[in-house]
């Protein structure tokens, strides 16, 4: 996954799909994260052959004229795109487990390495495959539960684990959803406030 901030002009997102293609790089989805005055950043979900190195491709995108790439990381094969309506779908069509279908969505909806959803007590009830094992400690360095933000963990927070962004986003009932990033990108502020969206929407 490659995360690129463009000019928010017509013609530039197909520039720097045609960039890509000279480096062989498979485009499988794009999506738009934020845009703002002047400017717009993408998700980019994409295969690279053996043969071409990510900082082929991050310098082949930086030689645009106002491209920049924000972030370049591994992506789960098995993971595509799924818009926050078709998450809400599944959520609206099961309202019972709604905080575990949300729980489950968000590293796809997010692109995230891990969710997990924490109890009113703080113990997990229940959490993504590539989350943490959460230790009182570890629950503790997300604090607040209790209000949306983002926040960076760094390297150590948990045994093994290395540099670490988080969201968090209260839901009904005293819960909590976090989501985390191993090494970034930052969570952004149009990130934040779908999450929050979201979060208030499970039951």
């Amino acid at each position: 996954m490659v995360r690129i901030q463009v000019p928010d002009v017509p013609g530039t997102l197909g520039q720097v799909a045609t960039a890509m293609g000279t480096v062989d790089a498979d485009i499988s989805a794009i999506e738009i994260v934020e845009k703002g005055e002047g400017y717009a950043i993408d998700d980019f979900i994409l295969n690279l052959p053996p043969s071409t190195l990510p900082d082929t491709l991050v310098s082949t995108c930086d030689m645009l004229d106002g491209v920049k790439v924000l972030w370049l990381s591994r992506y789960p094969e098995n993971w595509g795109i799924e818009s926050d309506i078709a998450a809400l779908n599944r959520m609206g069509e099961d309202p019972q487990h709604s905080a575990e279908i949300l729980t489950e969505a968000t590293p796809v909806v997010f692109h995230c390495q891990w969710a997990a959803l924490f109890d009113a007590d703080q113990s997990v009830l229940t959490s993504t495959a590539l989350a943490p094992e959460f230790t009182p400690e570890a629950v503790a360095r997300l604090e607040p539960l209790d209000v949306t933000h983002a926040a960076e963990l760094q390297d150590g927070w948990m045994p093994g684990w290395g540099d670490t962004v988080i969201a968090v986003a209260p839901l009904s009932g005293g819960r909590s959803l976090a989501l985390g990033r191993q090494g970034g990108p930052a969570f952004l502020t149009s990130e934040l406030n779908r999450l929050q969206h979201m979060a208030a929407l499970a039951n």
